[in-house]
């Protein structure tokens, strides 16, 4: 899968909401795809579309440490490119079962997607 990486140069800090960051616009981001999102502190997020729901997990596979935003997103389900294990993007599960992603609450606000960190 394609991965769709947004220009971190127009990245902002939402004031209004202390924890929140600007990502990007909305439609840039079409439904199956997913970004990879590098925060202010180095870490990575993986955002994903999910039929017109957004979805944020930490970018990184627990496993050996793939990166999921290049991963293949089929439904709500992520399945890591290097060994294939499925994360569902909505709560982090690991399936069948393993260890859980962290996720992080996205806002979609006039067409702007913001991540709570």
């Amino acid at each position: 899968m394609d991965s769709f990486v947004p220009n971190l140069d127009n990245f902002t800090e939402d004031c209004s909401t202390v924890h929140a960051i600007t990502i990007g616009n909305a439609q840039d981001l079409t439904v199956g795809r997913c970004a990879r999102v590098q925060l202010p502190d180095g870490d990575e997020l993986a955002v994903f579309n999910v039929d017109g729901e957004f979805h944020a997990t930490e970018n990184f596979c627990p496993h050996k440490g793939a990166p999921l935003s290049e991963g293949t997103l089929s439904g709500h389900v992520i399945e890591c490119q290097w060994h294939g294990w499925q994360f569902d993007v909505r709560n982090g599960n690991c399936i069948p079962a393993g260890p859980q992603l962290k996720v992080y609450p996205v806002i979609l606000e006039d067409g702007v997607l913001k991540i709570e960190i």
